[in-house]
């Protein structure tokens, strides 16, 4: 049996408020506030369902009043969407994503709450469409993608670049940035692959219009790196981002 503990300050205040109002409007107050009392469900073991409007959207297992074991979450039309798996409230092993019709559209690993190993889409038919590499929660780079036949996805967008040098006359120089392919979505950053991962706390996002950008260096008077490096994250016909490196050669060594 659960035990609500209620600080003495605040029964105080519950029984001035009831004292000012009739029998009925006092219960009332007393109601109310019990139900706003958050009490913690220390020690329950067992399986919580939640529900929206009615309608159940997820079921959690606990034991001691933890995360321990499975959880689902549902669709609207009740219908499987998520599993995840918890231990000591940490999610561990792999966690899947349904499709409407009950086949696995997505397995993901998870290791001490992060994502970690190789995260595999299906199609439907339970033939792979994707495999995604993750180490400690970062994507790394590498991406494989499949057609319904089984066929390996290649010849990805690469990123071109110009260069406008004007380090003679005001001692700056910009760096334009694109990809081959124009008509795709993509997010350029200025860094590089960190440890064998793509760290966005890292390289520095660029603003982008009509997935063009550009960076802009200028003279700094004192020896700098020969090189700028470039990723781009352009979104494929699958959903995914496909990571590209491109380390652009300077043509002054004292730009910053």
């Amino acid at each position: 049996m659960k035990k609500f503990s209620i600080p003495f300050s605040f029964l105080l205040l519950l029984l001035i408020m009831a004292g000012c109002g009739g029998k009925e409007s006092s219960r009332k107050i007393l109601d109310a506030a019990i139900d706003t009392l958050q009490v913690p469900d220390t020690g329950f073991t067992g399986i919580k369902q939640y529900f929206s409007q009615e309608v159940l959207i997820k079921e959690s297992t606990f034991k001691n009043g933890i995360l321990h074991g499975e959880t689902k979450t549902y669709y609207r039309g009740g219908q499987l969407n998520q599993t995840f798996w918890y231990e000591n409230g940490i999610r561990e092993d792999s966690a899947k994503k349904y499709y409407l019709e009950g086949q696995v559209f997505r397995s993901t690993p998870y290791v001490h709450d992060t994502i970690h190993g190789t995260q595999i889409q299906y199609y439907r038919s339970g033939s792979v469409r994707a495999r995604l590499n993750f180490i400690k929660g970062m994507r790394a780079p590498g991406l494989e993608e499949y057609d319904r036949n089984g066929r390996l996805q290649k010849n990805y967008p690469e990123i071109v670049f110009s260069i406008d040098d004007n380090y003679s006359a005001s001692g700056k120089v910009r760096v334009n940035l694109g990809i081959s392919d124009e008509k795709r979505n993509v997010k350029f950053y200025r860094g590089e692959f960190y440890n064998g991962v793509f760290d966005t706390t890292i390289c520095k996002l660029l603003p982008s219009v009509n997935g063009k950008t550009f960076i802009d260096l200028g003279k700094s008077g004192a020896p700098q790196s020969d090189h700028v490096g470039v990723i781009a994250a352009i979104v494929t016909d699958y959903g995914n981002n496909y990571l590209t490196y491109k380390k652009i050669p300077l043509p002054y060594n004292d730009l910053k």
